[in-house]
């Protein structure tokens, strides 16, 4: 008991006494956002400061603000870290539940770093399975829930093709018989291909995406640091979205220099593979804006060398000025340390008109920027399949106003057969639905 209550103190007392310094955010947010983000010089820090609110379990009757016009219920609750959301051709949603596995700290400052983090109510074992949940008759409000797959390793992102169930783990792409209506998978499966994973595994997620035509499966898979401190050779088919060849399993990198792309979709009116993704943290609150972004075939987006497009990384040794001038710049900026984990391009018609046809994204949230950014879900407008305007707060309130206390976290995002929003809360182990105040 007391070994615990001293590291407790060790992450709340360690990040004031080493770094001495203020390190409040200089430009707002809006600033950040959109296709020109404004980028401050970099800062370099020992260890970087850091503020994170206490995680708090929601309240009874207690839930997420939503913008005027819709409203949100709870559609489950009692879940393990609900990370991403997958809707079946007959309605039913799958839910799948994971933290991280467990891993290798190569350095002091990752152990100090990740008890800051886990303060906000990220620790805590994941369930390391998939749920169903099956709305029978079809009103949106009334949810059975299944378990539906489990001993899986740290899985993160799902996907259906035909009767096969593919699970992206922490380290491996499964293969499943599905068949619908069935509420519980029991068969082993078996792995299409091994995914970038080893001790140290440092963003474990691993986003996945289908083809329209179901041939190919794109994986998001984020880099094993910072910027390449745990070694170059630990970053091996890492910062990149790869793409599968489902018949064969056989691999190739799509694009690079990603440095932890997740949410993928597509995006309807142009077609287009499209990501959010996690910037690089350490040298200061107002760097780097997360993004948005097109995924190009082919493409070099910069980790590590650079960020958003040219702007060198003076930490990254070697420098690598011929990569540099290969780096594409995002689309758009959701500015810094928000933390996006989830995107969806809305298609239905439940939302009212000024929520259809652009992307929802989740914000999951800083734990290095004062004041604290994210922890909220956004809407971005989309015009000719490309981003326009400022996104719009969505759902909020996972964040006390006081920015002390959290009470959920934002992730998986996916529209129900009715045509709501259904939002997977990481910390609160709760799936929510959003839909027009009307219904």
């Amino acid at each position: 008991m007391k070994k615990h209550y001293a590291l407790s103190a060790l992450a709340v007392t360690l990040p004031l006494l080493l770094v001495g310094c203020d390190d409040s955010a200089k430009i707002s947010p809006e600033q950040q956002i959109g296709s020109d983000p404004v980028l401050p010089a970099a800062k370099n820090f020992l260890l970087p400061p850091m503020q994170v609110p206490s995680g708090t379990a929601w309240k009874s009757g207690e839930m997420p603000k939503v913008a005027d016009g819709l409203k949100i219920e709870k559609v489950a609750d009692g879940l393990m870290h609900p990370r991403q959301i997958t809707v079946l051709p007959n309605g039913d949603v799958l839910v799948v539940e994971a933290n991280s596995p467990p891993g290798v700290i190569s350095k002091p400052k990752e152990l100090i770093m990740g008890m800051v983090q886990k303060a906000s109510g990220k620790g805590g074992p994941g369930g390391n399975r998939i749920t169903l949940l099956r709305n029978a008759n079809g009103d949106g409000k009334t949810w059975e829930k299944h378990i539906f797959l489990e001993n899986l390793h740290s899985p993160f992102g799902v996907q259906l093709i035909g009767n096969e169930l593919y699970v992206a783990n922490a380290d491996s792409l499964m293969k499943y018989h599905y068949q619908s209506g069935e509420t519980k998978i029991t068969d082993s499966g078996t792995q299409l291909t091994d995914l970038p994973g080893g001790p140290i595994n440092h963003h474990w997620t691993k986003s996945l995406l289908a083809s329209p035509d179901g041939s190919k499966l794109y994986v998001g898979v984020g880099s094993n640091s910072n910027i390449t401190e745990n070694g170059i050779g630990a970053e091996y088919r890492r910062a990149d979205v790869l793409e599968v060849d489902v018949a064969t399993g056989a691999s190739r990198i799509y694009a690079s220099g990603l440095r932890n792309p997740t949410g993928l979709q597509w995006e309807p009116q142009s077609g287009k593979l499209w990501a959010v993704v996690n910037e690089r943290d350490e040298i200061g609150a107002d760097l780097v804006p997360d993004y948005m972004t097109s995924v190009q075939e082919h493409a070099f987006y910069g980790w590590p060398y650079s960020y958003y497009g040219q702007h060198v990384d003076q930490r990254v040794r070697p420098q690598r000025p011929d990569w540099v001038a290969k780096a594409i710049k995002p689309d758009y900026a959701l500015s810094s340390h928000v933390a996006p984990l989830g995107l969806w391009f809305y298609t239905g018609d439940n939302l009212p008109v000024e929520y259809r046809g652009g992307a929802f994204i989740s914000e999951h949230g800083s734990w290095n920027r004062k004041p604290l950014n994210g922890y909220q879900v956004v809407y971005v407008a989309f015009k000719d399949g490309k981003p326009v305007g400022q996104p719009k707060p969505v759902v909020t309130g996972f964040l006390t106003d006081d920015q002390k206390q959290v009470r959920g976290l934002p992730v998986g995002l996916a529209m129900d057969k009715q045509g709501g929003l259904l939002i997977a809360d990481d910390a609160g182990n709760t799936v929510w639905r959003v839909t027009a105040a009307k219904n």
